[in-house]
């Protein structure tokens, strides 16, 4: 079977998957406070079959979740370089990813039962 016909319409990069940029960046702040290009390239570790994120999408996920308080941030200083702004997950944060990694629960089993079925037709 040909999927390559089917990448694009299958893959909804511009909606359903990008959805998928605030768990990812909640569980990455629950794991470490961190820096707006950190996270940028920390994402790469929930690979998804889409093209990766633009910088300018993590940074406005981040400040759209600010404004809602699950995460906050605030100005650091190093030894060199210029000062970072510092994102950490708030108890918001915790709840919402918490609810996040539920709804992915209950997505899996879905998603096992239509690869179930589908499987059963295949072996007919």
């Amino acid at each position: 079977m040909n999927m390559e016909k089917y990448e694009d319409e299958l893959c909804e990069c511009g909606g359903r998957f990008n959805r998928f940029v605030e768990p990812r960046l909640l569980l990455l702040l629950r794991e470490k406070k961190s820096y707006g290009y950190e996270l940028v390239r920390r994402l790469e570790e929930f690979p998804f079959p889409c093209p990766p994120l633009d910088a300018a999408t993590v940074y406005r996920t981040l400040r759209n979740m600010e404004a809602e308080g699950l995460v906050k941030s605030e100005w650091e200083t190093g030894e060199s370089g210029p000062p970072k702004r510092m994102y950490q997950i708030t108890m918001d944060g915790e709840d919402r990813l918490h609810a996040w990694a539920l709804s992915f629960e209950d997505r899996k089993k879905a998603i096992e039962s239509f690869i179930e079925r589908y499987n059963i037709g295949n072996n007919k």
